[in-house]
This record gives C-alpha cells, sequence and structure tokens, in this order.
C-alpha cells in the first residue's frame, strides 16, 4: 500500500489509474483488514492530501476518507463489527524511495534536462526511509483508531531552489545550460 501510485504527472496524464490505485486500492485493503480482523491497519498518505490541488492529492484524501467512515461506522454500531482499527500517516517526500523528486532530478540534469517542477513556488516536506519507518511504528502505537496523523516534518522546501541547486551542484547554470520547466 505504501507503494501505490505517488507521481503526480503520473496521475494527471491516468486520473482513472490514480482512483483506481488509491482509493479503490485502500478500499480492498482495508475491507480485508475487517473481513479478516486484522487489529491495526496504516493508511499510508500524503501531504498532498491536505487540502489537493491535484489528482494524486484528491485520490489520497478520498482514500483517507473511506478508511475513517468505515473506521468510525465499525466504532459506532452497538455491537462491533470487527475489532479493525485504521490509522492513516501524512507524508512528504520519502528520499531515496521511487517516488521522491531527488533521484527525477538527477536523471533529468543527467539527460540534458530539461528539470520538470510542477510549479516555481510548490514546497514539499523530506525524510529519509528509516524515518518514514519510525513514524508509521509510531502511528501503530499512539493511535487507538480514526486517527489522522501528520507528523512534524520540519521545514518544507521550494522544490524550485533544489532544483536549481542540484543543477548548480551537477556543475551547470540553471535556465542557461540546464532548463527549469514548470
Amino acid at each position: 500500500h505504501a507503494a501505490a501510485y505517488k507521481h503526480v504527472p503520473l496521475m494527471e496524464e491516468n486520473p482513472c489509474e490514480a482512483v483506481l490505485s488509491n482509493l479503490c486500492g485502500t478500499r480492498n485493503v482495508a475491507d480485508k483488514c475487517v473481513e479478516y480482523e486484522v487489529e491495526k491497519m496504516v493508511m499510508i498518505s500524503s501531504d498532498k492530501a491536505v487540502n489537493p490541488t491535484n489528482v494524486m492529492g484528491c485520490s489520497k484524501r478520498l482514500a483517507e476518507i473511506y478508511v475513517q467512515s468505515l473506521g468510525l461506522s465499525l466504532q459506532s454500531s452497538a455491537e462491533p463489527l470487527s475489532k479493525t482499527r485504521f490509522v492513516t500517516t501524512r507524508f512528504g517526500n520519502v528520499l531515496g524511495s521511487n517516488g521522491s523528486v531527488i533521484p527525477r532530478f538527477r536523471e533529468q540534469i543527467k539527460a540534458g534536462g530539461p528539470v520538470t517542477v510542477t510549479h516555481p513556488e510548490i514546497t514539499r516536506y523530506f525524510m529519509t526511509i528509516p524515518e518514514a519507518c519510525l513514524l508509521v511504528i509510531e502511528a501503530v502505537c499512539l493511535s487507538n483508531g480514526n486517527d489522522i496523523f501528520a507528523f512534524d516534518m520540519g521545514s518544507s522546501v521550494k522544490i524550485d531552489h533544489l532544483a536549481r541547486r542540484m543543477i548548480e551542484l551537477s556543475g551547470y547554470i540553471p535556465d542557461k545550460e540546464i532548463k527549469i520547466v514548470y
């Protein structure tokens, strides 16, 4: 589930696949957790689900709503229908993961550009894979069900600035030798 589609441009080009994977896939996993009385399910969401502005964020937000609604429905019945509890964690970019912008920028720079950035003002939070794993474990330990955790991930980084620095550190001049396309 953590490896669900999370590439914004790919999701913008294939919105039906985004919904199929992120919403329907989450529903399938959640429903099976209930059916087999799994104690807790952790949904890995995205910081993009907060006031979503793209298909990926919207599909993740819909998945959050489904999981939370299912959990509330199970808890509110007179006779609990399942012992399954749901917890959601929202992450930013996980460095080194397939969805991280850094490997993508590195490939684009190596190819001579352009480096693609969604918008000049877009910002993102970053964490390492071990930090992300610890946050999942922390969410499981802290939650009694139906929580959405948005952990403090420090300060956000302007993606345009990150792209420019990576171009410079690769020995090129941004906008001259390597173009940035929004």
